[in-house]
């Protein structure tokens, strides 16, 4: 596969283009994206389904730019699918030609299906893992839905629902309850589905989650992995749906969404309406992303490897030189908690995280090495994207923060506090995972002492001094609970 591969979607509302990077057989970062508000469908749902000449000048304008910064990116390939507006339009030839003739790109209409499983891979690998979840993705023209466990995707649907569709339809002609009426109806497809939880895919989506994020004073600025409550979601939904352009600023949706927002709001109130739905999850993924695995998975199923995570691969690739370190302090670290967790009161769900945080703790020391720890913190915080819920990027994040030195600051821990466990498990594995540190400080080619814990007492056994860990270990913050004896 091209080391930087461009993914370009045109819906009903918006062409969109991504550009990736690898950074090795599986790791991948975001590199660059573009948009554009093209809207191609626009008065195509009056006309028959017919595209109209300006939307589809627009759109091939758009196409031209998106080719001339692929190719500033020395972009090798180039994945170009269309979705709803073009799959539905008779005249959708006369488009498709132009753009094969005169920018040499081939477009991929996609059928529903087909688009509903792209933006349901991209959530099984790169949201954590789901059981019986129902992925939504309301587009311009269609909404597709799929069920996913684990990263096995079936029931992939897709029905004629979309916001610009329902405006154009609907909304522009004042038409509400005949709106309703037509929302139910084509969502009977979902009859025989049953699923608590809901994965919201799409720019509705994502522009509801940056919305109550900003409301919520939200520590985390992440609209991928954010969750939300069937209640505070449906009260939004229901601010929304009520009310006018005023009131819609001040709820947080962007002007260039004004228009589209109530009609996809009103699908997703129906969607609840009919589901007994309790949790909902926003996926920052979706079409684009699925494209994209799909080529880079080919060979694999569609699925990331078992265990393996992209955006802590990527991470060591870019910000992390000394990998032999970073697997001694996360083995080490390992080691540590199995022998402790149960005499700390520490569940052994956190030893994934405290795992992490070990590899990526140092990754800061990329950017400056006396402020490694801050930097190891943000970039953790933000780039640690995929396959993690907040809770655990935070957790992680925090722990990176103020490894080697001391406990989490009040301060800190009040800032983030929804996201963290409680400050006697924060306080514990800081600790071992500073203690690690400390151990290895003399950095040594491999591992060359034994641990053993009995009693409350952790027991440092080495044919070697340890002089460098005995004295880092005098400056660590102590444990009550546990005590390391040389």
């Amino acid at each position: 596969m091209a080391k930087r591969t461009a993914v370009i979607d045109i819906g009903s509302n918006s062409v969109r283009m991504v550009v990736y990077e690898k950074t090795s057989r599986f790791a991948f970062h975001l590199l660059h994206e573009a948009k554009s508000k093209v809207r191609i469908s626009e008065n195509a749902y009056k006309n028959s389904g017919n595209l109209q000449e300006i939307p589809m000048q627009r759109t091939y304008d758009a196409l031209e730019d998106f080719l001339h910064i692929a190719a500033s990116f020395q972009v090798r390939k180039i994945l170009c699918v269309a979705t709803s507006a073009l799959r539905d339009a008779p005249n959708k030839n006369q488009f498709l030609e132009k753009v094969r003739t005169h920018l040499k790109l081939n477009i991929r209409v996609i059928d529903g299906s087909q688009e509903a499983y792209y933006g349901a891979i991209a959530c099984a690998n790169l949201l954590w893992e789901q059981s019986n979840a129902l992925s939504i993705d309301i587009g311009g023209g269609s909404t597709e839905f799929a069920i996913i466990n684990g990263k096995n995707i079936s029931n992939t649907i897709s029905i004629e629902l979309g916001t610009v569709r329902l405006k154009e339809l609907f909304f522009d002609k004042e038409k509400m309850k005949e709106a309703v009426a037509y929302i139910d109806k084509k969502l009977e497809v979902l009859d025989a589905l049953d699923t608590s939880t809901l994965i919201g895919i799409g720019g509705t989506f994502r522009a509801i989650a940056t919305a109550m994020i900003e409301i919520q004073k939200y520590p985390l600025d992440k609209i991928h992995g954010f969750e939300s409550s069937r209640v505070d979601f449906e009260k939004f939904l229901y601010s929304v749906l009520k009310a006018d352009e005023p009131k819609l600023k001040k709820l947080g949706i962007k002007s260039d969404r004004f228009d589209v927002i109530k009609p996809g709001v009103l699908i997703l109130e129906r969607v609840l309406n009919k589901m007994k739905i309790t949790k909902i999850v926003s996926s920052g993924v979706g079409v684009r992303e699925g494209v994209y695995l799909a080529d880079l998975l080919r060979n694999s199923n569609d699925r990331l490897p078992t265990n393996y995570n992209t955006s802590v691969r990527y991470l060591l690739d870019s910000y992390m030189s000394e990998h032999t370190y970073a697997n001694q302090l996360s083995t080490l670290c390992k080691k540590l908690f199995d022998l402790t967790h149960e005499h700390l009161g520490i569940s052994s769900a956190y030893r994934y995280e405290l795992a992490i945080a070990a590899k990526l703790s140092f990754i800061g020391n990329s950017v400056h090495f006396y402020s490694n720890n801050k930097h190891s913190f943000y970039i953790i915080q933000n780039a640690l994207e995929y396959g993690f819920t907040h809770s655990q990027i935070v957790l992680i994040a925090t722990l990176a923060k103020y490894a080697k030195f001391k406990h989490p600051s009040n301060s800190h821990i009040n800032e983030y506090s929804i996201l963290l466990p409680d400050n006697s498990t924060m306080e514990s594995l800081s600790y071992l995972l500073s203690l690690s540190i400390a151990l290895l400080s003399h950095r040594p080619m491999h591992i060359d002492f034994d641990v053993n814990f009995s009693d409350g007492k952790l027991y440092i056994e080495s044919k070697k001094t340890l002089y460098l860990s005995k004295e880092a270990l005098e400056r660590l913050n102590t444990l009550s609970k546990l005590q390391v004896k040389f």
